[in-house]
């Protein structure tokens, strides 16, 4: 096990560090920003015309009578976060700058991620079926109800994105090659799930090409100018709270509404985590250039510490259902 593996570091965040570095040291400008930004809107329609191929209708269908737990889980991701973005405003602006909690009502309005939310209920022992139903639904949701969150949530903020013309941008850019892309999957399919590792590292590659361009025009418009370490610290602290918050929910609301061990440990995987590779595209779809790179930021922050600490949490879990397996062998 490497030492990235031990401390639950993702590597893709050092990719996305080093994407920033490089766009503080050599932002794309004139020329190079309008090449960068057509590469852009195709990696995106790229990345989500895969997402649409990968998606599996089978594996939907599995999951999608267990209708009390997606409703859960869809709640917790679409409402819930929310307003507990919105409750953030309650704290004082020299902690949190208003650019900055901005940044974090528009995590708030992302879909939950699929993969690492499948994954970690895996590793936990959890409801994989129905993690994997609620996963891929709350993503094709989110496509059309985060930039109407993203308009409800920032009505009250200055350059807040205009509803209609960001709905009619996510569906032309967005909703588009994902709806291509799923109807050609009986066609790609196959060949889209037996290389799943070169989908993967596309994928990846797009969302550090949307980052680098981002930043680039951030680090342009002087963001670094912005930014101190004491608003970075707030950020990881501001993105802990938000996390425990909705683990503590998602966990005593399982268990409130009598759910399983298995659907309670499915329901905190997919209700707690929002998605970076869906919101780094559609920021650089419904926000203007020169603050995506601050929109985004806690969304990056938050990612991280969201896989740490669900890692470990689905490693407890595990062990727990160990423990009591060898209990019950003990017993037996």
């Amino acid at each position: 096990m490497s030492l990235l593996d031990k401390l639950h570091i993702d590597s893709f965040l050092l990719s996305l560090l080093a994407a920033v570095g490089v766009a503080t040291i050599a932002p794309c400008e004139g020329a190079t920003k309008t090449l960068f930004d057509a590469l852009t809107t195709a990696a995106i329609a790229l990345l989500f015309f895969m997402h649409g191929a990968k998606l599996s209708r089978e594996a939907i269908m599995q999951g999608i009578g267990h209708w009390r737990l997606h409703l859960c889980i869809f709640f917790s991701t679409f409402v819930i976060f929310p307003l507990v973005g919105l409750c953030l405003n309650i704290l004082p602006a020299s902690f949190l700058p208003p650019e900055l909690y901005s940044g974090f009502l528009y995590l708030c309005a992302l879909p939950a991620t699929v993969q690492s939310s499948i994954a970690f209920t895996s590793i936990a022992g959890g409801n994989v079926a129905a993690a994997v139903c609620s996963a891929s639904a709350s993503s094709i949701l989110g496509v059309f109800l985060s930039p109407l969150l993203v308009g409800l949530l920032m009505a009250a903020q200055d350059g807040s994105p205009d509803m209609l013309h960001a709905v009619f941008s996510i569906m032309l850019q967005l909703l588009l090659p994902f709806t291509l892309g799923h109807l050609a999957r009986p066609h790609i399919g196959a060949w889209v799930d037996k290389h799943k590792k070169i989908i993967g590292k596309t994928d990846r590659t797009s969302i550090l090409l949307v980052v680098y361009t981002a930043f680039s025009e951030a680090v342009v418009q002087g963001l670094w100018s912005q930014l101190t370490v004491w608003s970075l610290l707030s950020v990881c602290v501001a993105s802990l709270i938000i996390l425990a918050i909705m683990i503590g929910i998602t966990t005593y609301g399982a268990r409130f509404f009598g759910f399983s061990k298995p659907d309670e440990i499915a329901i905190i995987f997919c209700g707690s985590k929002k998605s970076l590779a869906t919101g780094v595209p559609m920021a650089k779809v419904l926000f203007p250039a020169a603050s995506v790179g601050m929109m985004v930021l806690p969304l990056m922050i938050f990612h991280q510490i969201q896989l740490m600490v669900c890692a470990t949490l689905a490693t407890r879990y595990a062990r727990q259902a160990a423990q009591k397996t060898l209990g019950e062998g003990t017993v037996t």
